[in-house]
């Protein structure tokens, strides 16, 4: 069975550990939705940043293709050799201005389709230095078929389809660097003439894609439309084929903006944007380090919550000590109060129920002993002469054998036993209230002499003592001083009921005769009788 001070601190436990578990969970769920949306809006702003840094770069070539390639339309009047070359020499004066604006330009070009002039090839200007464009010698293109756009990218494909394009990173004939071209298609009169296109150092994209980092771990990479890798930082992709760089994992080609995938067995989480271009823009980090923030969170919310409960315990068994200890004294002082003992210590007075119950037991108590006291007295107490009763006597000698039996008790003892001599005369002669006056003078002479042991009245006409300690050391002067006073009273009264005449009888308690306390008290009786008849004896001779 439980306390009730353990029922108070588990219930209070149980009650801290829901509020505690309910506020963790929310907590936990809380802050799993706000730290992942946190890693998203941090994954989508360093894409939306490098997205716009990018597009700037790109729609300035872009801008930059689409103006000379709108001038150059408009400055063509028309297809033979004498007016291409002629034009030729315009737009390279104009191309030239304006590439010199662009930044990050390698090189620019106005190439003629073999088909129109196999005199005027157009031209290719590139600066690889930095300090200013020089005209480069074109290469040959006649050689290849204009209907194939799996050769010659950069011109076929515009041929092919009247539409610009951006080619992903190549590496550029005769001059060993690698380049991202944009190409556009020159129409005369609805007759494909040429290309115009604009060759950016592939370094810079790459540079300002790898310059994208997040947590430790955390990258940019950069892919064609169709998902072919174009930039990557943990990549050679110079040593990888068209089909390694194409081969990206599951997930990343997803069309929502936030995916999930896994690159060499660690799981990633990625925002994506399409650029201008058509290209895609990928910010990626791996799962770890994205939920690092709100593991961290929940694991101190968590251990947050495991000190909350055990101070809880702490603090509500302290308090349930407190609440209950009043309580626990109720408890001890109502089992002696069941066992007839009501000296117990109730010092609880606090002003609540417990307190209102602590005094309400403590009167109730009160009461009682006082009540059974006055039983006690009606039960235990001779009511003619105050002291000890028949019954109580029978008690006491009973718990003095048990006391012996047990070996609890020191068998230095004696029992006296008295009897009052001619009650029954001073009765007949005087009345019955002369008798009591007689009996009530002797039980007060033998409390004033042996007044450290108990009396009690035995009989009509006994009493008897139980001798211990110095009353026992002291037992035969006590006996002499009793027989001294009783002569006393005697002398100094003429009332025959005023007088005592008192027989006594002590016995000794002796463990090698004596197997009872009541062995003694024969003994004791059988020495009274010897004395009331010396008394007899005595009160004859002088009546002789």
């Amino acid at each position: 069975m439980f306390s009730l001070r353990s029922k108070i601190t588990m219930l209070t436990v149980w009650i801290t550990v829901i509020a505690v578990a309910a506020m963790t969970l929310l907590s936990v769920i809380f802050i799993r939705n706000t730290e992942s949306q946190k890693s998203q809006q941090l994954l989508l702003l360093l894409c939306e940043t490098g997205e716009r840094n990018l597009d700037y770069y790109f729609k300035s070539v872009e801008k930059s293709v689409r103006k000379v390639a709108s001038y150059a339309e408009k400055e063509l009047d028309s297809l033979d050799d004498a007016e291409l070359e002629e034009h030729s020499k315009l737009i390279r004066t104009y191309f030239d201005e304006v590439a010199s604006k662009t930044n990050g330009v390698l090189t620019y070009y106005w190439r003629i389709d073999p088909t129109i002039s196999k005199k005027e090839k157009g031209f290719w200007y590139t600066n690889l230095t930095g300090n200013e464009f020089t005209e480069h010698e074109v290469t040959d293109i006649s050689q290849y078929d204009m209907d194939d756009t799996t050769k010659l990218v950069w011109f076929t494909v515009p041929r092919k389809t009247g539409n610009p394009i951006w080619q992903p990173p190549y590496e550029t004939e005769n001059l060993n660097v690698k380049v991202v071209s944009y190409n556009m298609p020159i129409y005369h009169r609805g007759t494909f003439v040429g290309v115009i296109g604009i060759e950016i150092d592939y370094s810079m994209i790459k540079d300002q894609v790898e310059s994208i980092k997040l947590y430790n771990g955390g990258y940019a990479f950069l892919t064609d439309a169709e998902g072919t890798l174009i930039v990557h930082p943990r990549e050679d992709l110079a040593n990888l084929s068209e089909e390694e760089r194409r081969a990206l994992p599951e997930g990343v080609m997803s069309e929502s903006t936030f995916t999930s995938y896994s690159y060499k067995g660690v799981k990633k989480e990625a925002a994506w944007l399409r650029l201008s271009n058509g290209m895609r823009l990928y910010v990626s980090v791996p799962e770890s380090e994205a939920d690092g923030d709100w593991e961290r969170l929940i694991r101190d919310v968590l251990i947050l919550g495991a000190v909350a409960i055990l101070l809880t315990i702490a603090v509500s068994r302290f308090f349930a000590v407190r609440l209950t200890r009043p309580l626990k004294q109720l408890t001890e002082a109502a089992k002696l109060a069941d066992q007839g003992n009501y000296d117990f210590t109730l010092d609880y007075n606090g002003r609540d129920e417990v307190g209102t119950l602590t005094n309400t037991f403590k009167h109730m108590a009160a009461h009682m002993k006082e009540h059974i006291r006055d039983l006690n007295k009606k039960v235990f107490v001779d009511a003619l002469t105050s002291v000890r009763n028949k019954g109580a006597y029978a008690s006491y000698i009973e718990d003095m054998q048990q006391k012996i039996d047990a070996g609890e008790m020191d068998t230095e003892f004696a029992v006296g036993v008295f009897d009052c001599d001619d009650l029954k005369q001073v009765n007949d002669l005087y009345g019955h209230d002369k008798g009591d006056i007689y009996l009530q003078t002797a039980s007060r002479l033998i409390c004033k002499v042996f007044q450290h042991s108990p009396v009690f009245r035995i009989g009509g006409d006994e009493f008897s003592v139980i001798l211990r300690n110095d009353d026992y050391r002291n037992r035969k002067e006590l006996i002499d001083e009793f027989e001294k006073a009783t002569a006393e009273i005697c002398a100094s009264t003429e009332n025959r009921w005023e007088q005592v005449h008192v027989a006594i009888g002590v016995a000794a308690f002796n463990p090698d005769t004596d197997s009872t306390v009541l062995d003694t008290v024969r003994r004791a009786d059988k020495f009274m009788y010897t004395n009331k008849r010396g008394h007899k004896e005595k009160t004859a001779d002088q009546s002789e």
